[in-house]
């Protein structure tokens, strides 16, 4: 039982290191590139429902989240998938180009 708080615990700091901005970001905002906002977002909620019901724990989880170990993972995982999107985002821009060009003669 103990493992699997902790296991929870981990994901949860692996998933959010800074609470206050989920609540400003849109989840469903058009032409994001942050992939991370959905799984803030559900950490933001954990956090919240766990510091409602035992802020200790609450204030033990806020604390964690800023180890310098969580906030360089985060920031390594922010840095990849805004890479990978921007990558995305002109693969998608050189297909639409050409299906205009090439299919549909335009």
């Amino acid at each position: 039982m103990l493992q699997s708080r902790a296991l929870l615990i981990a994901l949860i700091l692996l998933l959010s290191t800074t609470l206050p901005e989920v609540h400003s970001k849109s989840i469903f905002e058009r032409d994001r590139r942050d992939w991370l906002v959905i799984p803030d977002a559900i950490a933001a909620y954990i956090y919240e429902t766990v510091n409602k019901m035992s802020p200790k724990v609450g204030q033990f989880l806020a604390d964690a989240a800023q180890t310098p170990v969580v906030v360089v993972t985060r920031n390594f995982l922010i840095r990849e998938t805004t890479k990978l999107s921007i990558l995305a985002e002109q693969l998608m821009e050189k297909i639409k180009n050409l299906w205009y060009t090439k299919v549909l003669g335009y």
